[in-house]
This record gives C-alpha cells, structure tokens and sequence, in this order.
C-alpha cells in the first residue's frame, strides 16, 4: 500500500489524464471538434492515406472506440460534411469510411494543433522515447503481446 497519492502510478496517470484531455479539449474547440471525432476523423484519414477504405469496426478497433459510439460521432462527423459512409458492396450492413476534401483539410489542421499542444505538454519530460516505452505496452489490449 502506498503511503501517499503521490506515489500511486494509477493516481498519477490520472491526473496526467486529465490535465492531457483538457489540453486537448482547448486545443480542438477552436477547431469545432472534439477530441472523439478528431481521433476518429484522423485515423480515417490517416487509413484513407495509405490506401484504405475502413469500415466502421474496422475503425473502432484501430482507435479502441467502442462501436456504438464511434457510429454516433461518424454520422456527426458526416453531417458536418468532413466524411462519407458508403455501403460496402461486400457487405451491403457494413459501411466505408472515407474523409472528404473538407476531412482531410480539417485532420491536417488538427493533427498539426494537437502536435504542437503535445510537444508543449510533454516539453517536461527529459526522455520522450522512455516515457513511450512506458505507455505502449500499456497501450496494447491485454491479449496482444507487448511491443
């Protein structure tokens, strides 16, 4: 038992968590998105990128979204014009994901806010390839093996 919050890693991620979402927050409002629909927004754009059409499983599984939730901001996200959702004709339940032109400029300018507001965030921390090491393999779903 520790003898001080201080010395909790669990109580210390939290708080860094916090501090870090609402960082975040402040960083994409101007933006008008919020951190769900930018981490949704980009990972489409990022998989549209290199040559992928995901569909929406396939999208909550690389954002570790739950799918009912990622459903809900994608038809946000559509509605605000920044991506489509086709029919897959393989799969006429399923539907592709693909960032629109106005998407794609909008995942730009927010990957490039939200970069700079963790490099000004983590600036604290002497070794960032250390702290890395230290979170992927908390990251990782418990049933992957650790990187």
């Amino acid at each position: 038992m520790t003898s001080h919050p201080d010395e909790s890693p669990g109580f210390l991620l939290w708080q860094v968590t916090l501090r870090w979402q609402r960082e975040m927050t402040a960083t994409l409002a101007p933006l008008g998105l919020t951190h769900v629909q930018f981490v949704l927004l980009a990972t489409t754009w990022w998989l549209n990128t290199h040559g992928e059409e995901p569909n929406q499983l396939t999208l909550a599984r690389r954002a570790a979204t739950d799918i009912k939730m990622t459903s809900q901001v994608l038809r946000k996200l559509e509605e605000k014009g920044l991506l489509e959702r086709n029919v897959d004709p393989a799969d006429t339940r399923a539907r592709r994901l693909r960032v629109t032109e106005r998407g794609a400029e909008a995942a730009q300018a927010a990957i490039t806010a939200v970069e700079a507001a963790d490099a000004e965030f983590f600036q604290r921390v002497p070794d960032t390839a250390t702290l890395l090491g230290i979170l992927r393999p908390l990251a990782a779903p418990p049933d992957e093996p650790n990187p």
